[in-house]
């Protein structure tokens, strides 16, 4: 005798893996390319932090852009299995973080991105990275 619907639904539910860290980073790539967020760059953090694998970084043309960026990438999120995702700056429109775990995402007005040029900071290989610790 064959599961009602929702039982068979939700036992697909249950055996659907959480995606990857490569997954994760594609999703929210996507994301923010698909909600034209502008300079979108991905960095390496292997090695280099122990508060994350990746570093995304991008930038938006108003305060309304990143906020809205930060939340399309919320709710991938979120359809992807986070249970919680926490984000900062989205009132202040000048710089928003989501802490995606072992991805976190920078979303920049222009004129602050490259006030901060965090891409630089974090672009070091990890050999110099260790020597100017």
């Amino acid at each position: 005798m064959p599961l009602p619907e929702r039982r068979t639904a939700i036992a697909t539910k249950l055996l659907v893996k959480k995606p990857t860290g490569s997954q994760i980073e594609r999703l929210i790539l996507k994301s923010l390319d698909s909600h034209k967020a502008e300079n979108v760059v991905s960095i390496d953090l292997t090695g280099k932090s122990d508060m994350a694998d990746r570093m995304i970084v991008a930038s938006g043309t108003s305060q309304r852009h990143l906020a809205s960026l930060a939340e399309h990438i919320v709710e991938v999120l979120k359809h992807a299995g986070f249970d919680r995702v926490p984000v900062e700056g989205k009132d202040t429109g000048d710089w928003v973080l989501v802490d995606a775990g072992d991805i976190i995402i920078h979303i920049f007005r222009p004129e602050i991105r490259h006030y901060y040029n965090i891409e630089k900071m974090w672009s070091v290989p990890a050999a110099q990275a260790e020597v100017a610790q």
